[in-house]
């Protein structure tokens, strides 16, 4: 196990525990506030639960967010500030009129908010770090396939229909290019289900970017690719580079 790698699971180990210490503490005050202006014991019970499961929910959809590349959006940062203020003010809300008191209760629901964020923030340096290493090594076969190509001679990926063919009696595999025209305009469907799967968020994208060419021709950045469909920029530099080298074209052309 790499010295990275541990001291992220030593971190997460410990903020756990101080979540946990920090819940129970924290939970009980608001529990007795919950009891103490009129609400009945089962009731009581469940306020905190729903004051901590829209931090949870708020944090886990961020979680999801910096999986799939995407920004947090403004409702769930403010969920989950609104929901950490709420679990402060009613913590304090049961302590003495006293500034220690104060202090002393409000310093579990603080401790908890942190603890949990810091979690959730490794969690999704951790989601970054694989989906970056992911485009990464994407980014990288495509560069082999690209220099191999050069290396014996194939054609650029426009000019599909010049390939060479391996001459009879040899090992080396048939390979099938799917070429749009109109002519095999009817059979496009079934050869797409024999291609690579392409998302359509990122068919979506290129065709945006190609409908917004600038008045001199050129294509949006990859910035403003990712902006219109709330992504990260790196995805929308990913999305033009891939649409220079052809990735689209036979999806374009034919859908």
């Amino acid at each position: 196990m790499g010295s990275s790698r541990l001291s992220r699971w030593v971190t997460i180990t410990a903020v756990l525990l101080l979540a946990s210490i920090a819940a129970v503490v924290s939970y009980s005050h608001m529990y007795e506030l919950a009891l103490g202006h009129g609400e009945p014991p089962w009731q009581a019970a469940l306020f905190p639960l729903s004051v901590d499961g829209m931090i949870v929910a708020s944090s886990m959809t961020l979680l999801d967010a910096a999986r799939s590349g995407r920004r947090g959006g403004w409702l769930p940062w403010t969920l989950l500030i609104v929901g950490s203020i709420a679990s402060l003010a009613a913590n304090v809300a049961v302590a003495d009129p006293n500034v220690w008191s104060q202090v002393i209760h409000a310093w579990p629901s603080f401790a908890l908010a942190c603890a949990y964020e810091l979690l959730m923030q490794q969690f999704r340096v951790h989601a970054r770090d694989v989906r970056n290493a992911y485009a990464d090594s994407t980014e990288t076969a495509t560069a082999i396939m690209s220099e191999n190509s050069d290396e014996v001679g194939w054609p650029p990926i426009e000019d599909v229909g010049a390939l060479p063919t391996a001459p009879s009696g040899t090992s080396q595999p048939e390979m099938h290019v799917l070429q749009a025209s109109p002519d095999n305009a009817e059979t496009t469907e079934s050869d797409r289900e024999g291609a690579v799967d392409v998302p359509q968020v990122q068919l979506a994208a290129w065709r945006w970017a190609l409908d917004n060419r600038r008045p001199d021709g050129t294509l949006p950045t990859g910035k403003e690719i990712a902006a219109h469909f709330d992504h990260q920029p790196r995805w929308g530099r990913l999305i033009k580079q891939w649409g220079h080298q052809g990735r689209f074209d036979l999806f374009i052309s034919s859908g």
